[in-house]
């Protein structure tokens, strides 16, 4: 019972690496939503466009929150190291696995997903339990 409980109480102590892969997670569970919302409607992929900028917010967001929350202070600047780690993992992701190119616009991405993460940081250290 013992080793039970002691799994499923595992947190990463890094605030950054926790917030990425609670981004992860959201991002994941978004996606989903998305592919539901895709298969069981006459949507089309290329109307999912925006819906994908608002899943990967959310989910930049909710990241930048856990790493305020687990960091405890500075929730700016750990929410906007989760945000930007965020962004880096997913545009080289779809430069390796979707062959998609580098352009300009990228650096733009980087820059609004540290912003959304640095905001969920602001919010996230101050609904830290006292």
């Amino acid at each position: 019972m013992y080793l039970i409980r002691r799994l499923f109480s595992w947190k990463i102590s890094n605030p950054v690496l926790s917030g990425v892969c609670r981004s992860f997670l959201w991002m994941l569970l978004g996606a989903f939503v998305l592919s539901l919302l895709l298969w069981g409607s006459g949507l089309q992929e290329r109307d999912l466009t925006m819906y994908t900028y608002i899943v990967h917010g959310v989910a930049v967001l909710l990241g930048g929150l856990t790493a305020g929350q687990r960091a405890g202070r500075k929730g700016w600047y750990q929410g906007s190291l989760t945000g930007g780690f965020y962004g880096i993992i997913i545009l080289l992701v779809g430069f390796l696995a979707l062959d998609s190119a580098m352009a300009g616009t990228d650096f733009l991405w980087i820059v609004a997903a540290a912003c959304i993460g640095a905001l969920g940081g602001m919010f996230g250290v101050n609904l830290q339990k006292s």
